[in-house]
């Protein structure tokens, strides 16, 4: 794969991208309560912010139907205490967070789907993206950056083009996505992000302890982490979402024009208006059946 060329860095600073799931569906029917979990993200964040002075966070917070930045510490004038209660970055990021919820929670829309509701993912890594894209034309010398997805709720098919472009993205700006996923089952969006970007995907066991999977995991930069053992994905989820329904499919019909996926036989694309079709194959495309994860 071609890259770009790669950017001057400071060896031992990051730039670290929190995409944080904030939806209101996944967190009421979690064994670990949301309030629980921000004291071990608040925790962790912290942790990154003492180990280099020059370090950057950035949070971005993935809701229902929205997401949001709601911290950078570039912006923060003020890293100590505020009335010897409560550090800044605590305070200001809650008091974000609060904000946040109340706006996304406005938009929620009634219709409601089968299933658990997905967090809007695909948006928080575009908006990521976009903010690396921005520190990398601030100058030659910059953090390292990484994004790292703390996610609970599940896949939502529908963004499955969106996410991928994403993670494509971040692999041609050689950008590790790193997950922790807290969900009952495993994230097959966020196993192809971190496999294919060259992150790290955990999965914890014990959800009490997970600042300390956080801190031993994810808080290394990016060149120690070359000293490091950490977690390596097994068994990666390859699977596709069709175009046609938005379902996760093991097999599906593929157009060779503009490689799109569906589940059923269609005459025409309705992506690229290819008709489908033996006699008109070599004019305008045809749909072969295949595994989803060959292609």
């Amino acid at each position: 794969m071609n890259s770009v060329a790669p950017k001057l860095y400071a060896d031992d600073v990051s730039l670290v991208m929190v995409v944080l799931d904030t939806n209101p569906f996944f967190w009421t029917t979690s064994s670990l309560p949301f309030s629980k979990f921000l004291s071990h993200v608040l925790s962790f964040l912290n942790s990154i912010m003492l180990l280099n002075q020059f370090n950057q966070v950035v949070v971005i917070a993935t809701g229902y139907n929205s997401c949001d930045y709601i911290y950078d510490s570039s912006l923060a004038t003020d890293h100590g205490s505020e009335n010897g209660k409560m550090p800044a970055l605590c305070s200001n990021l809650l008091q974000k967070l609060e904000e946040f919820v109340i706006r996304d929670q406005q938009l929620r829309k009634d219709g409601s789907g089968e299933g658990l509701p997905s967090s809007l993912v695909s948006g928080s890594l575009s908006m990521a993206l976009c903010y690396i894209q921005k520190v990398f034309r601030s100058g030659p010398l910059h953090p390292q950056p990484r994004i790292l997805c703390l996610q609970g709720s599940p896949d939502g098919p529908e963004q499955y083009v969106a996410i991928m472009n994403a993670i494509f993205s971040a692999q041609r700006l050689m950008v590790p996505i790193d997950s922790c996923y807290i969900g009952s089952n495993n994230s097959a969006f966020l196993q192809q992000a971190s496999y294919i970007t060259g992150g790290v995907y955990l999965k914890p066991q014990q959800l009490d302890g997970l600042f300390q999977y956080l801190s031993t995991v994810f808080a290394t930069d990016l060149h120690s982490r070359r000293f490091l053992q950490l977690p390596k994905s097994v068994g990666v989820d390859f699977r596709a979402s069709c175009f046609c329904h938005k379902k996760t499919i093991d097999m599906g019909y593929v157009c060779s024009v503009c490689l799109s996926i569906f589940c059923k036989h269609h005459k025409k694309c309705s992506t690229c208006g290819s008709v489908f079709g033996q006699a008109q194959a070599d004019a305008s495309g045809s749909s072969r059946k295949r595994k989803i994860s060959e292609t």
